[in-house]
């Protein structure tokens, strides 16, 4: 970053951040995590103090870090209670592939890593291409929340898109807050998904809760058994990992 120091001791509040410094040779910057980073087998293990919506604030103070960076408006009181404290915070939110992307570039010019940053950007653009299909595109519904119904963030319906399906709330990709992707029984039931894709957050899917709800026996994913469950952080971290979430995408649209 032109005209600004380098940080060389970054806290990661989100779990995409530090997988993205991981594969771009940043790793030595980064000196705490959240707990929801699933840590590579070569890496070295860093402190984990923080969960998504929460944070070990004097354990943060602790680690001296001249940079922390958050992501999404539910970190947004994090963000305003660090900044209160007197660290220097990153906050994101972005929630297109496009900005996703955009996002990946900065973090690598932010650690003078551009070159490699790039040629991940690159591989993940290849990893995430449309796939080209003849067939008619199946309904998707996916359910990034249970309680209440939440439809999936903008990036997940793009995937969707380009894996060869068609997500039956495509209207609402442009709503960046969860509150506005918020979704009623009855509708699904109405706009009948042939398949539904879940990924509760961190909280694991419960398929059976899923069939019992009122009417969606009726429903061609249920009746047809193609309710299938993604890792959050294969499908709900906007970084390199989405590339996981992608396959399963392909591979269970392709199944029909």
């Amino acid at each position: 970053m032109k005209g600004l120091a380098t940080p060389n001791r970054i806290v990661c509040l989100s779990a995409e951040v530090a997988d993205w410094f991981w594969r771009i040779g940043a790793w030595e910057k980064v000196v705490g995590t959240t707990a929801f980073f699933t840590l590579p087998p070569e890496a070295v293990a860093k402190p984990r103090i923080s969960g998504f919506s929460t944070a070990q604030f004097e354990e943060i103070a602790a680690l001296k870090p001249d940079l922390i960076i958050t992501f999404s408006d539910v970190q947004a009181p994090l963000l305003a209670e660090l900044i209160r404290r007197g660290f220097t915070v990153l906050g994101t939110n972005q929630r297109t592939l496009a900005e996703m992307e955009a996002t990946l570039a900065l973090l690598g010019r932010m650690v003078g890593r551009e070159t490699e940053a790039e040629q991940w950007l690159d591989t993940l653009r290849k990893r995430l291409a449309p796939v080209e299909r003849v067939k008619l595109r199946p309904r998707v519904y996916f359910e990034e929340w249970n309680d209440p119904l939440v439809s999936g963030i903008a990036w997940v319906s793009e995937l969707i898109e380009r894996a060869g399906g068609k997500d039956v709330f495509d209207e609402l990709r442009s709503k960046s807050v969860a509150s506005e992707r918020v979704v009623g029984s009855e509708e699904i039931c109405r706009r009948d998904p042939e398949i539904i894709f879940a990924s509760w957050c961190g909280r694991p899917v419960e398929v059976a809760d899923i069939i019992k709800r009122p009417g969606w026996n009726n429903m061609s994913a249920v009746r047809n058994q193609r309710i299938c469950e993604i890792p959050g952080s294969d499908i709900l971290q906007p970084g390199f990992r989405l590339v996981h979430g992608y396959e399963r995408l392909k591979r269970e649209l392709l199944i029909g």
